[in-house]
C-alpha cells in the first residue's frame, strides 16, 4: 500500500477506513466464530457494494468529523448490510436499526411521508448521537456502548450489578447479556479483522469512491420523485436510494425539506426548479369514494397502481370507507402510467437485485408491492406481485 503524506487521504473509502482501524487485534473464542460465519458468506461484503457506494463516504465522514472509532462506519454493515429499506421484525428500521420510539427520542421525524429512520442523513446522526450518548454512560468503553445499542442501555446496566453483587468483571465479555448481543459485538468485530486485512482471509472487497456522493438541496413545493428525476436528468432508482426516507415517491416537506441529489446533477435541477410551477411538479386529482368501491377497482378505472393510492393516501392495507376522498395521483407528464400486475414465482438463484432488472423496477418497489422484508431471503417457489410497465 503506497505511503500517503500529510492529511491525504486514499482514493478508495475502505482503505480509508482500513487505515482508521484499531480493534483487529481483539482476541476472543466469540470473534473467531463469527469471522468463520462470515466467510462462510463469501459475498457478504461485496454483496452491498451498490449501496456503499450510496451510503459509505458520508458515514465514514460523519464519523471522522466526530472522531469516533473507525470501527462505527461497519455498524451499518452488521444492523442492515447497508439496506435503508431494512425492516427487522421487531420494527427497528434503516441502515441503523432504529427503533420507533428510539428514532422519536433522538428527534427524526416519523410520518406517512416521510421516516428519517431510513434516511441516510437523519439516520446516522441519529445513530452516532446516540452511540455518543451511551459511550459517555458507559464510562467511555465503546464495547459496552455497542452492546446497549444492541439490546438497551438498561439491560447492560442490570448485568452489570449482577456482576458487581457477585464480585465479577463488568466489562462487555463478562456480562451475562441476551444471545443476540453476546454475538453482536463479536459479530462487529470479526467484520473489523476481515475489512482490515481482506487479503488474508481471501476477500474481494471493490473499491467505493472517497468522495460525496450527493448534494443537498432544500424543496420549498411537494413533487413527484419522478420529476425530481426528470429535472436533474438522473435516473430514477439513484434519486430513491438517496432518499430512502421517501415513503411515498413523493418529496413533501412534512419531515424534512432537503432531498439529496447524485452529486453533479444540482445545478440542472436548479435551472429545471426555477422554470417549473407547483402544479408541474405535484399533480393529483380527488375522488370521493362510493360504495362498493375497491382499490383495486379504483387504480383500474384510473389507470394507476394500488399501491400509490396507498402511499399518497396513507392507507395501510386495502379497506376503504364510501364517502372518503382519495388523492388520485397523475404522472409528472400529465398522463396516466399504464402498468400490469405479473405473478412471479422465485427460481433457484434468485434475489430482490435480479428480478428488479429483469422487469425494470427497483428493490424498493418490490419490498413494497410484497410487505417483504428486506433483510431476509426470498425462497424458490415464492411467489411475488410485480407491477411491471408495459413495454
Amino acid at each position: 500500500m503506497p505511503v500517503l503524506l500529510n492529511d491525504e487521504q486514499p482514493d478508495d473509502v475502505w482503505a480509508r477506513i482500513r487505515l482508521g482501524l484499531n480493534w483487529q487485534e481483539i482476541d476472543h473464542a466469540r470473534i473467531d466464530k463469527a469471522r468463520v460465519r462470515f466467510l462462510q458468506q463469501h459475498n457478504y461484503v461485496p454483496a452491498a457494494q451498490d449501496r456503499a457506494d450510496y451510503y459509505l463516504h458520508h458515514i465514514v465522514e460523519e464519523v471522522d468529523n466526530r472522531d469516533m472509532p473507525m470501527e462505527i462506519t461497519l455498524l451499518p454493515m452488521i444492523e442492515s448490510n447497508l439496506n435503508p429499506y431494512a425492516i427487522s421484525r421487531s420494527g427497528a428500521g434503516g441502515l441503523w436499526q432504529i427503533m420507533p420510539r428510539t428514532g422519536t427520542h433522538l428527534g427524526l421525524a416519523q410520518n406517512s411521508w416521510y421516516d428519517g429512520r431510513h434516511a441516510l442523513r437523519d439516520s446516522t446522526t441519529g445513530a452516532l448521537d446516540y452511540l455518543e450518548t451511551l459511550h459517555e454512560r458507559f464510562d467511555n468503553d465503546w464495547l459496552l456502548a455497542l452492546a446497549a445499542y444492541n439490546c438497551g442501555a438498561a439491560k447492560v446496566s442490570r448485568a452489570q450489578r449482577r456482576n458487581q453483587a457477585r464480585g465479577l468483571d463488568t466489562d462487555y465479555w463478562s456480562l451475562d447479556l441476551p444471545l443476540e448481543t453476546r454475538n453482536y459485538v463479536p459479530k462487529l468485530l470479526a467484520l473489523v479483522q476481515i475489512v482490515a486485512d481482506p487479503e488474508q482471509f481471501n476477500v474481494s472487497i471493490p473499491t467505493v469512491d472517497n468522495e460525496p456522493s450527493f448534494e443537498v438541496v432544500e424543496i420549498r413545493h411537494p413533487m413527484h420523485l419522478v420529476k425530481a428525476a426528470q429535472m436533474a436528468g438522473v435516473n430514477i432508482d439513484a434519486l430513491r436510494a438517496l432518499n430512502p426516507g421517501r415513503l411515498r415517491g413523493i418529496v413533501a416537506t412534512q419531515g424534512t425539506s432537503e432531498l439529496l441529489l447524485p452529486i453533479g446533477t444540482l445545478n440542472q435541477f436548479e435551472a429545471s426548479l426555477a422554470l417549473a410551477s407547483p402544479e408541474e411538479l405535484m399533480r393529483w386529482e380527488s375522488y370521493q369514494i362510493q360504495p362498493g368501491d375497491s382499490l383495486s377497482y379504483i387504480a383500474e378505472q384510473f389507470n394507476t397502481r394500488v399501491v400509490l393510492l396507498q402511499q399518497l393516501n396513507g392507507i395501510q392495507g386495502t379497506k376503504i370507507r364510501a364517502g372518503d376522498t382519495l388523492n388520485i395521483p397523475i404522472s409528472p407528464d400529465g398522463s396516466a402510467e399504464p402498468t400490469a400486475a405479473h405473478d412471479y414465482q422465485v427460481r433457484k438463484g434468485d434475489s430482490l437485485h435480479r428480478i428488479a432488472d429483469k422487469f425494470n423496477v427497483s428493490v424498493s418497489d418490490i419490498v413494497i408491492w410484497n410487505a417483504l422484508d428486506p433483510a431476509a431471503f426470498i425462497r424458490p417457489g415464492q411467489q411475488l406481485t410485480l407491477y411491471a410497465t408495459d413495454g
